[in-house]
């Protein structure tokens, strides 16, 4: 009985739980190159440049940190007993890792580190799941080797749903990736190389499908759709720059100019003396709102003495009335004397005079 070590209550540890071998023959192999085949169902095209997979030869030549699992030569051929020309004389077949196996021939290496487990290979529906599902799960294939990954899943599985149920996934998550199947190799082409948005790429396949276009329809669909988009995204950059581009501030309308009052008394001069001075003091623009027009009565030259008043109330056939306050030339201020001489019983005057020289 193995003695019981403290730190396993800490830990929960139980030190009666078995160690169980789960490979197929309980080791781990170093299979030179030579007796190793790629599987030929793999379908996944695209494994690097050249210098890619030198890199990667050269990794592997410093350590493997990942087996490659494989599954034994015999195992393989019942499941596709017509492969057995193409892998040749080998003793064993990848099921995965056949970029570490071609990084490993760039290099020079003599043997990979593999794992074999038959059981893997139990049926082709079993195999292809353990072929694609690493694969898919770490997104390790482009868009259109994920598309022929997921077909050949559905070939094996027997129905979209059941592919989709294995892999927990919707439904629809099988449907898009087939439509890639569809599209015309130069089209996939321009897909690998992230050339047309899978949105875009996805929806030519379903046109290609339900249509069976041609490739030059496809080419000739796509063509009319970048046009579309590279519009659009002409005007919406034209927007931006509008809308940051500050508004400039709007024109002012023209001032309009005023027109200059009308002189009555033009040939006047300027009065001298303190009569002119105290009338410049003291009078001054009709503020707003004033009444526009004032009158006031005169005594006829001659028909009553000077210095005697009319009642306001009587009319008299004599009476001037004063221009409105709007048309006085308030900018001649011996005009502005003329007018109110003239039009102002002479009390009043004298009495206007006065004040005005008071207030100074």
């Amino acid at each position: 009985m193995p003695k019981h070590d403290e730190f396993d209550d800490f830990f929960d540890d139980d030190n009666s739980t078995p160690i169980v071998d789960t490979r197929a023959d309980g080791r781990l192999y170093r299979v030179p190159l030579g007796r190793l085949a790629a599987n030929l169902v793999n379908p996944r095209e695209d494994f690097g440049s050249e210098d890619q997979l030198m890199d990667l030869g050269k990794s592997l030549a410093r350590r493997q940190l990942q087996a490659c699992p494989v599954v034994t030569r015999g195992a393989y051929l019942k499941l596709w007993p017509d492969h057995a020309k193409q892998i040749g004389d080998v003793d064993y077949v990848l099921v995965s890792g056949e970029r570490r196996f071609r990084g490993a021939t760039a290099v020079g290496l003599h043997s990979l580190n593999c794992v074999a487990d038959d059981n893997v290979a139990a049926d082709r529906k079993t195999f292809m799941e353990a072929v694609v599902s690493e694969n898919v799960d770490r997104q390790n294939f482009d868009a259109v080797e994920e598309a022929y990954a997921v077909q050949a899943l559905v070939t094996e599985f027997g129905t979209n749903r059941a592919v989709a149920q294995h892999f927990e996934r919707a439904d629809g998550w099988v449907t898009q990736r087939i439509l890639l199947t569809h599209l015309a190799p130069e089209m996939q082409k321009l897909v690998r190389k992230k050339s047309i948005p899978l949105e875009f790429a996805r929806n030519l396949g379903k046109l290609a499908r339900d249509n069976d276009w041609s490739p030059e329809e496809q080419s000739s669909w796509w063509s009319n759709k970048r046009s579309d988009l590279l519009e659009k995204s002409k005007g919406r950059k034209a927007e931006k720059k509008a809308a940051k581009k500050p508004a400039s501030p709007a024109t002012p309308p023209p001032e309009r100019k005023r027109a200059d009052p009308p002189s009555h008394s033009a040939e006047l001069s300027e009065p001298d003396g303190e009569a002119g001075d105290a009338f410049a003091q003291s009078t001054s623009p009709a503020a707003p709102g004033a009444p526009e027009a004032v009158s006031f009565t005169a005594v006829k030259q001659g028909g009553k003495e000077s210095g005697q008043e009319e009642e306001a109330s009587q009319a008299d056939p004599g009476a001037v009335e004063l221009p409105s306050l709007a048309s006085l030339p308030w900018h001649n201020t011996a005009a502005i004397l003329r007018i109110l001489r003239e039009h102002m019983q002479p009390p009043d005057f004298e009495r206007l005079m006065k004040e005005g020289n008071e207030s100074i």
